[in-house]
């Protein structure tokens, strides 16, 4: 067979991007199918690590993607929803649900995936329905990896002929290491273990590769996958690279087990049997190990694998927390997401679940105002190692969760219990609170975005805005703090000071839109900075606004003659 260097590389190439891309394309479907559910699976089903096993299985082998999962996990351990333990535990699931991408390329399907592709294209784009838009994209890319499969496979075809290639495979099968090696330095290329297992199973099939040289690479894959984790995690929280760090040590850990039990023989043994005796049992699996191509014997090797190596691994989950805790020093979780004080078997006592209700209101006011803080730090200063913009999104998120748990507890006692008029009032009057310091929280976000998208497009600032905004966040935040502390307090003079301070804002925000007006006219200040700028004010006007609904909580019906009495004492107060 005459060998083109050029075909070779173009259908390689081109077959393993169209195959990439297949993968994030239906992943991303998949993902917008299950939306939020799949975050609330995580969190609600991994009590216990071998409950994790499985939530991480079947959300990874439901999104085809164990890098998504572990980037929810991530997330979770890192809002404190998750303990390291239960995070180990789906990603051993994880590993385990990944290995479903290597079945499916097992079955012979290659001959239908244009038939595939366009079915998914129908239910793209001739339907309005997001639902089954999402539906077609994953039927789309569902379709498009069994092509960019075979365009690979046509590609790599002629490498069973070339010499260098067939010394390698040799060298292989005499050191399993040179194999594993391979393996993981290709995964780590491509940033995907679906794809390079994908390429060991085809060129086995084309009879390049032998199944004793396939398993020791199949073990490198497995391996390299995880340095996706690792790059992840560089300058991130402990908790990413404490999650991190476990994903490759599980991997390592199975990999020096069972490469010694495949070198003598033992492991390849262990997968026939399994196959004979076990998977033979499952509806829809035909025939023994004698009869499976290649390409499912390869499948069924990985799937073998990490099943045996969770299974192995499982009853010492705490003595790989233990190791990776050693290994990443300091404070696991940047927050405690879930509420401290909604005792649901307090909601037969009202005025005692009001109170606790109250505390996680407080807890929460306390998280609003030290994000807002944050927020303004990280505006004058985005390459702060303790302000990154992970740490921010998990402060953003833990305000959310409180605002939906604070307001699903007061609801269910105005449902459950008989509450006094005096008692129903002050129910209302907290979830109009919480509202208030979640849209604080979503302020704070608005401020941090505004950063990021500084930075993007090298937006500067004159001096005179700059002391604008410093002056603007200074008068804010002092504000809101007045306004946490009388409600904390139930403080009638402090909640006072929250009034006459909003009076400043709203000053201060007219004059310094002025002030900047006028430098945009002088040409002071760029049109992209403006909208930035502006953009700040507003949202911190709009705090205010928020902190002076919750002095007015406090005050109860003094709050509308205050607010009057107020504004007309005063027409300007400067502040500096």
């Amino acid at each position: 067979m005459e060998f083109s260097l050029q075909e070779v590389l173009f259908k390689a190439l081109g077959g393993l991007a169209i195959f990439l891309f297949a993968i994030k394309y239906m992943s991303d479907g998949l993902q917008n199918v299950a939306g939020q559910r799949l975050r609330l699976f995580l969190e609600k089903g991994t009590k216990t690590p071998v409950r994790g096993v499985l939530v991480g299985a079947m959300v990874t082998a439901l999104i085809q993607s164990s890098s998504g999962t572990t980037v929810l996990t991530v997330g979770l351990v890192n809002a404190g929803l998750l303990t390291l333990k239960q995070a180990i535990g789906i990603i051993m699931g994880a590993n385990i649900g990944t290995t479903l991408t290597a079945y499916l390329i097992g079955f012979k399907l290659k001959a239908y995936a244009l038939p595939i592709v366009a079915v998914g294209g129908l239910l793209l784009f001739f339907f309005k329905s997001k639902k089954v838009s999402n539906i077609g994209q994953v039927i789309f890319g569902f379709g498009l990896l069994f092509y960019g499969m075979d365009v690979m496979g046509s590609g790599l075809k002629p490498l069973k002929e070339l010499p260098v290639f067939l010394e390698m495979m040799s060298n292989v099968e005499d050191n399993p290491l040179l194999g594993v090696a391979i393996g993981s330095i290709f995964t780590v290329i491509v940033q995907s273990s679906s794809a390079t297992i994908g390429i060991l199973q085809e060129l086995a099939h084309q009879g390049s590769v032998t199944y004793m040289q396939a398993v020791p690479i199949l073990f490198g894959d497995n391996i390299g996958t995880t340095i996706t984790a690792m790059l992840a995690a560089i300058g991130a929280s402990v908790a990413a690279k404490r999650t991190a760090m476990t994903h490759v040590l599980f991997n390592l850990s199975g990999t020096a087990i069972f490469l010694p039990l495949t070198i003598f023989g033992i492991f390849p043994e262990i997968v026939r049997l399994v196959t004979d005796y076990f998977f033979v049992l499952l509806p829809g699996f035909e025939g023994t190990w004698g009869t499976l191509n290649i390409k499912m014997q390869i499948a069924q090797t990985h799937g073998v694998f990490n099943i045996t190596n969770t299974l192995v691994q499982l009853p010492f989950v705490g003595v790989l927390a233990w190791i990776v805790t050693k290994m990443v020093p300091g404070e696991m979780a940047q927050f405690y997401a879930k509420p401290k004080f909604l005792e649901p078997r307090l909601l037969s006592q009202p005025e005692v679940a009001l109170g606790q209700a109250k505390m996680e209101l407080l807890r929460m006011g306390k998280h609003s105002g030290s994000f807002f803080d944050n927020s303004i730090k990280f505006f004058f200063n985005t390459k702060s190692k303790d302000l990154n913009p992970m740490y921010l999104e998990q402060q953003e998120q833990l305000i959310n969760k409180l605002d939906e748990e604070i307001t699903n507890y007061l609801t269910n006692l105005t449902s459950q219990a008989q509450l006094t008029k005096e008692q129903s009032n002050y129910a209302s009057t907290l979830i109009h609170a919480v509202n208030d310091l979640e849209r604080i929280g979503d302020h704070a976000d608005n401020i941090v975005e505004q950063a990021i998208y500084a930075v993007e497009n090298k937006v500067s600032f004159s001096d005179e805005a700059v002391k604008s905004i410093k002056s603007m966040a200074q008068i804010t935040n002092e504000t809101l703090q007045f306004s946490l502390e009388a409600l904390e307090n139930n403080d009638h003079e402090m909640a006072a000071k929250v009034i006459k301070n909003e009076v400043i804002i709203d000053n201060l925000e007219r004059e310094f839109r002025q002030g900047h007006i006028e430098r945009l006219n002088e040409k002071k200040c760029s049109g992209i900075a403006s909208a930035v700028f502006l953009d700040l004010l507003s949202n911190m006007e709009r705090i205010g606004d928020h902190s002076v609904n919750i002095a007015e909580y406090v005050l109860g019906n003094m709050g509308e003659i205050e607010l009057k009495k107020v504004k007309k004492s005063i027409s300007y107060i400067a502040y500096k």
